[in-house]
């Protein structure tokens, strides 16, 4: 069964960590580019950072640059996104997806993991 599995997600004061996990299964995680997306109450999806294991490049939104930091071992099938200094607004809910390098859009998507930072 394909599948991705977010998870780490929690409660945190600002200026706190936390690492969201994303585990792979049922397809080859290394043909795959995984990225991680955010959506807070009320507000648009947004894509927060992004690992191309073809290439070897990342990205990241400007909301989120210099704190957040993603990461994959292909051992595991498992992707990883490093939150640092946490801010009330990076509350969301985060999902991790992934998509063929072949592909333009994310066709594998997680179910969510609850972000909640407090001021």
């Amino acid at each position: 069964e394909v599948q991705l599995q977010a998870s780490g997600g929690g409660f945190v004061e600002t200026g706190g960590s936390l690492r969201l996990s994303c585990a792979a299964s049922g397809f080859p995680f290394a043909h795959y580019a995984i990225g991680w997306f955010r959506q807070a109450p009320e507000k648009a999806r947004e894509g927060v950072a992004c690992f191309n294991s073809g290439d070897g490049t990342t990205y990241y939104s400007d909301s989120v640059k210099s704190r957040f930091t993603i990461s994959h071992d292909v051992a595991s099938d498992t992707a990883y996104l490093q939150m640092n200094s946490l801010e009330p607004e990076d509350t969301a809910v985060y999902f991790c997806a992934a998509r063929h390098f072949s592909q333009s859009e994310y066709t594998l998507w997680g179910q969510g993991t609850q972000v909640t930072v407090s001021s």
